[in-house]
């Protein structure tokens, strides 16, 4: 786990490594640096951060494009400074057209991120797994890939994203995909199929690719086993939101109990133990580093 002195990053040369090292990356969605921690400590090589669970946490709003770029790029900074795995991150539509996407690049660089993912939607974008969804021209995309491309660093991971399934069709949907890579995608994400039919056509139709498969939680994509994503040949499975609903429910049943007894007496044992806590966000660290410069 990261501590406060000694962090290095080095986030992009380190999911590379991962990439050509492990069959599939496992990357459960993390919405802030607690639940980050929380994916390090479970044992997990990759950290995703969510846009959804980030506007959910920052704002209490769904995912419809409502939080600024540098907003993003802050949640994931402080993401990345609670922890040793590199983070992939959540880059929308790449907040606007190829001289912005330069600079988003740019940012979420600067803040330690190993990759990021832009996607084809019209802004302000919705979550993928929303109807209503409109796409920008096959052009306008490329374009913007072609910047993102140009931009980056040789580690760092673009993750091109297409989400016109749900407007133009698979067919289409996979054409972009194409395009995309040529244009300098190091992956790419297919989102939101709808059947494990169409899920198996996208890693057939893009072998040879690596692929992102985002296991949606209650989501248009149906669930897949660990076995069933290996044999489609998938690289990166993130689970963007299973940290933020479990949490949410988790709150909401002791709250209840809380407001209906007036205190918590009653869900004591259903409450992470302060003592564990405290060790488990790293006081004892702190309580070392303040011996140690502690004035004699």
């Amino acid at each position: 786990m990261a501590t406060l002195i000694g962090r290095r990053g080095d986030g992009p040369r380190k999911f590379r490594e991962l990439m050509s090292t492990k069959e599939i990356i496992l990357a459960p969605g993390a919405f802030n640096s607690l639940s980050a921690r929380l994916i390090e400590s479970t044992g997990f090589d990759a950290v995703y951060m969510t846009g959804f669970g980030t506007s959910a946490s920052l704002l209490g709003y769904p995912d419809v494009g409502l939080l600024t770029m540098s907003e993003m790029v802050e949640n994931a900074r402080r993401i990345v400074n609670s922890v040793n795995l590199p983070v992939i991150a959540d880059a929308d539509t790449g907040y606007g057209n190829p001289i912005n996407v330069i600079r988003t690049i740019q940012e979420y660089e600067k803040a330690g991120v190993a990759g990021i993912h832009i996607e084809d939607q019209v802004f302000p974008k919705k979550c993928g797994h929303i109807s209503g969804k409109e796409t920008v021209s096959l052009e306008d995309m490329v374009q913007k890939i072609s910047a993102a491309k140009d931009a980056k660093s040789r580690d760092f991971v673009l993750i091109a994203r297409t989400d016109a399934i749900a407007v133009e069709g698979l067919e289409s949907a996979l054409e972009r995909a194409k395009q995309y890579y040529r244009a300098g995608a190091d992956m790419l994400f297919v989102e939101a199929p709808e059947s494990v039919e169409q899920v198996e056509t996208i890693s057939k139709e893009l072998r040879g690719i690596p692929l992102l498969f985002n296991w949606a939680e209650g989501g248009k994509t149906p669930p897949l086993d660990l076995e069933t994503l290996k044999k489609f040949g998938f690289k990166v499975v993130i689970f963007p939101i299973s940290t933020l609903l479990s949490a949410t429910l988790a709150m909401r049943n002791v709250l209840e109990q809380i407001r209906k007894d007036g205190t918590p007496i009653n869900v004591m044992d259903k409450l992470y133990p302060f003592r564990n806590f405290l060790e488990f966000i790293g006081l004892p660290e702190v309580q070392n580093l303040e011996k140690k410069y502690k004035s004699k």
